[in-house]
């Protein structure tokens, strides 16, 4: 039946190419069907021929659409916009995010039409490149990169170690247009060799990428010489009472009593509050800001936790989100301020030229980045990403190259409700600590709180929107690796392979003579 399709109404093309984006996301949390991944494009790369950029795009639109539905729930329940509103501006995120589809299917339609190079050779570098592209063009949102929907097969996902998340995606694109070749040479009468070399390839790579995942958790890579015992508090603290200046004294009381062990044997070394989990200025003292330091110095533990700060550079302040450490004597060793802010969400871009545009979400007032910055902590360090920065893989490789030996993510996810986003974040989340072979501690205010090994393995986590403090014990210290090493190298190669053959692709081949 699939062979008659390049016969059949344009329309019904269109349906495959968007079921196709469709069935890739269930590969995602939730549902998190991550064998889906492997096979779900094969109905747009059999039809995208007819017309390439269109079927990616689609497909683009079915995919993001579904992924990326919560968008509303943050727009509408906190960002309080109009729900007409909130679905243009929803429509027009998931249109920009499905043009690194269309984009992809057209440029290997290309390469094939005028440099006679077959899609499953090209759709994997195009991919890739795009995928690499779309995490810093805009400021970033690498958000879904396809590799990220096998987080939940730990066999699988140990070779982000060598090149994030980008590996697995250009395996699973190699599978997909394999398979799309397989169909398409059906019923041809003749055996071409390429499908043959194509599937070689694709079962030689997979075979490689599970040994090395088989041989990597053999050398147990979550044990560790040094650990700490570490608590997460998880608030639960509604996001309309948030910044409500009569719930602040409540707020504090809240995580006292999530922190404070109730036996003083069973004190832990390290305690974690999430992102503004102090929604006020702690840098200003007060009553509040010694309430908390009180923390530190009743449990004789160190004290990280999230909250607003300011700074007056040439007379002009800034806000910046921040995460300070404190020691067990109850004094600052640190501020770590966030680098990579949420655009409408922290600050809005062009700004000065668009100012009836607010934030989407209620707070202080527009950020400003801060740099990376380690915070020291009884000789060693910790790196600490806030919410949104757990997403972008060289953030956290900066932070192990300047010595961090735990990163710790601090969220609060509470913007998303009860949908998959929360999910969708931790499973990025575990990529982090396998591409640097470091333990990653994770608070949230209302969860998913996590404690998460190098291996990726999620070691304990909690439920969402629940009041609880999450116990267990991290390991100290980043063990080499190549990602740690050399970064982004192999999307960085196929960006560049990708613009050389679309140079080589901007004029027809002359007809042979």
């Amino acid at each position: 039946m699939l062979m008659s399709w390049r016969r059949l109404p344009i329309d019904t093309t269109d349906c495959w190419s968007f079921f196709a984006g469709l069935l890739l996301a269930l590969s995602f949390p939730r549902p998190d069907l991550a064998s889906v991944a492997w096979f779900g494009l094969l109905p747009l790369f059999v039809v995208m021929e007819r017309r390439p950029f269109r079927s990616g795009f689609l497909a683009g639109v079915g995919f993001f659409g579904l992924v990326l539905y919560w968008l509303n729930i943050v727009m509408t329940t906190y960002g309080r916009l109009h729900p007409l509103l909130s679905v243009v501006a929803y429509l027009l995120l998931v249109a920009y995010l499905a043009l690194f589809f269309g984009v992809a299917t057209w440029a290997a339609s290309r390469c094939q039409q005028r440099l006679g190079l077959p899609p499953v050779l090209t759709l994997p570098v195009f991919w890739v490149a795009l995928e690499f592209l779309r995490s810093f063009l805009l400021t970033g949102f690498p958000w879904a990169t396809l590799g990220y929907s096998q987080q939940s097969h730990l066999l699988l996902i140990q070779s982000a170690d060598l090149c994030g998340p980008y590996g697995l995606s250009f395996l699973l694109i190699l599978s997909n247009a394999t398979l799309a070749a397989l169909w398409q040479a059906r019923g041809k009468g003749v055996r071409r060799a390429f499908p043959r070399i194509a599937v070689t390839a694709t079962a030689l790579l997979f075979a490689a990428n599970l040994g090395y995942g088989t041989l990597r958790l053999a050398e147990q890579p979550d044990e560790r010489e040094q650990s700490l015992t570490t608590v997460l508090a998880q608030g639960n603290v509604d996001q309309s009472l948030k910044w409500d200046p009569a719930f602040q004294q409540r707020t504090v009381d809240i995580y006292r009593r999530l922190s404070l062990p109730a036996v003083p044997d069973e004190a832990p070394e390290l305690i974690i509050w999430p992102e503004s989990a102090m929604p006020f200025y702690f840098q200003e003292g007060g009553s509040l800001a010694a309430a908390v330091t009180e923390v530190p110095r009743s449990s004789g533990a160190y004290l990280l936790f999230g909250s607003p700060a300011f700074e007056v550079i040439n007379r002009q302040p800034r806000n910046l989100n921040s995460a300070f450490l404190l020691g067990p004597d109850g004094g600052v060793l640190g501020r770590s301020d966030k680098v990579h802010l949420v655009p409408f969400g922290e600050y809005v871009p062009l700004g000065r030229f668009l100012p009836f545009i607010d934030k989407l979400v209620v707070g202080i007032g527009d950020f400003a980045p801060g740099t990376i910055s380690p915070l020291p902590m009884n000789g060693h360090r910790l790196g600490v990403l806030v919410c949104f920065e757990g997403i972008f893989p060289e953030l956290a490789r900066d932070f192990v190259r300047r010595g961090s030996d735990l990163l710790v993510n601090i969220t609060n996810d509470a913007w998303f409700g009860r949908s998959s986003a929360p999910y969708q974040h931790l499973a990025m989340c575990r990529f982090r600590a396998v591409e640097n072979r470091v333990w990653l501690a994770r608070a949230a205010n209302t969860g998913i709180s996590a404690f998460i090994a190098p291996s990726g393995r999620i070691v304990a986590q909690s439920p969402l929107f629940e009041r609880l403090a999450l116990r267990g014990s991290v390991g100290l210290g980043a063990r080499p690796s190549l990602y740690t090493r050399y970064g982004d190298l192999l999307p960085a190669v196929l960006l560049v392979l990708a613009g050389w053959w679309l140079w080589r692709a901007r004029r027809p081949v002359p007809p042979a003579a």
